[in-house]
This record gives C-alpha cells, structure tokens and sequence, in this order.
C-alpha cells in the first residue's frame, strides 16, 4: 500500500489496506497479495496513457498479474489496483458518499478486474456489480461475499 502525488490524504493508507484484506477474507483468498496505489489525477493519467493508450486520468486502473505468460507461476499475486484520490474526490462528491466509500467501491472494481471480471456486456455489468457490492459490504465488515459465479470473467 503506498501514495504518490497526494498533498493530502483524506483518510489513512491503512484504513483502504484493512478493507482490502477483508475483502480477500471474504473471497477466502486470505493469502493473496494485492498492491494498491493511491495517487493523484497526474500519476493515473501517465499511467493510462502509457499502459492503455487513454490520454486522461480514470478513477481506477487494476494491472493483474495472473495473466499472460507467467500468470499460472504465482497464482497468489494477484496484481495491483491504482485509484485516483482526486477523482475518488470528485466522484464521492457527485454522488454524496464519504470520500473512503468511493475508494471502497473503486478497490473493489479493481479487485474484481484482477481476478478476470469485465463489464463489456449487461450481463457481464450486472454480475460485476452485485460482486461490488457484496466486497464493498465485506469491507464494512457486513457480509460474505461468492465469487464461484464464472458467468461474468474474461476467457
């Protein structure tokens, strides 16, 4: 868990760290390893740029490691999730949420990309969304979440 570019945070790293860690609690991955970076609209910018070709800061990009040649080697190390805290700001604010449940909603999409989700299609959207939920209630310490449903990962 670290920060790059951020004047100001507008909670602590360990508070998104604890949440991440019940969601893989919740998803009985307890042993996996999540790198999660909180940085500013410049940094996610250069990385969008740079790894998708989108010349614009997003809110969360997630760069899993289980896939492509050397995946299978460490199945373990899931990847890491970037979130926009400038964005996360702006996007809480829009739709009147504390700034921490944005970034807990952003972490779990990321999360959810790592281990294969996609949002292409309605139903793909829908699957995405319900997971979402349930880690983001994870998170909270609310309830468990399944991921046994393979109707919405990539193939």
């Amino acid at each position: 868990m670290s920060s790059r570019g951020l004047r100001s945070r507008p909670f602590a790293n360990r508070v998104i760290a604890e949440r991440a860690e019940r969601m893989l609690r919740a998803m009985k991955m307890e042993n996996a390893e999540l790198s999660i970076l909180l940085c500013d609209d410049a940094t996610i910018h250069e990385l969008n740029r740079d790894y998708r070709g989108k010349d614009r800061p997003t809110d969360v990009l997630a760069f899993a490691m289980r896939e492509g040649e050397g995946g299978p080697l460490h199945p373990e190390i899931l990847g890491d999730v970037v979130i926009s805290i400038d964005t996360t700001r702006r996007q809480a604010r829009e739709r009147g949420i504390a700034i921490v449940a944005e970034a807990t909603f952003l972490l779990a999409h990321g999360l959810l990309h790592l281990l294969g989700y996609d949002h292409q299609t309605e139903q793909e959207l829908r699957v995405m969304m319900a997971l979402t939920d349930g880690l983001c209630a994870a998170a909270r310490g609310r309830r468990v979440v399944d991921n046994s449903s393979p109707a919405s990962r990539r193939r």
